[in-house]
């Protein structure tokens, strides 16, 4: 999926800025399908609307300066039932904490065990935003999916990582590292 197809689906749901499509990529429900900044989110939407598939209008904002506020058209609805009917794309899964896992052997244990805290922390964490959005907002079957479908993976992530985390812990050094000048 891309950034214009993004666009597209939370356009859908109502109008929005594109600060507001920025934050709902990456604080918000839309976080969870594709990454977007706004050097492809502003291209996209001027896009989109050059192809007809959005309007914009120009709000104004008392002591801030204007914002342009975009709207999806039936063409673009169109458009954006079209892109959900391609063939998808591999999901991508990305993990800093993944590659610091990787490499948790030349680690000092204490180091590890921290981020090993850190990480199971922040998975118990994005369970509970997942289980207060279920609670907190109106939900159409197809959010109640998904969002039952994040708890599922992040509850067996959690459960895996409590039951194997000490196998990073384990596998650290136990003395911190020399710097080589000493």
């Amino acid at each position: 999926m891309n950034v214009r197809t993004l666009c597209l689906s939370i356009l859908y749901n109502g109008e929005a800025s594109g600060y507001d499509i920025r934050k709902m990529c990456t604080e918000e429900e839309f976080a969870y399908f594709v990454e977007a900044s706004y050097g492809s989110i502003y291209p996209a939407l001027a896009k989109l609307e050059a192809d007809g598939l959005v309007t914009s209008r120009t709000e104004q904002q008392d002591g801030k300066p204007a914002r342009k506020v975009y709207a999806i058209t039936e063409a673009g609805r169109r458009a954006f039932a079209d892109h959900l009917s391609e063939p998808l794309g591999q999901d991508m899964f990305r993990s800093p904490f993944l590659l610091f896992a990787r490499f948790a052997h030349i680690l000092p244990r204490e180091l590890v065990e921290q981020r090993c805290t850190e990480f199971l922390n922040r998975q118990v964490e994005g369970r509970k935003r997942l289980d207060e959005a279920a609670r907190e907002y109106e939900t159409t079957p197809g959010d109640r999916w998904v969002i039952e479908y994040g708890r599922v993976v992040l509850e067996l992530a959690e459960q895996h990582f409590r039951t194997h985390m000490h196998e990073l812990i384990t596998m650290a050094r136990a003395e911190p590292r020399q710097d080589a000048a000493e």
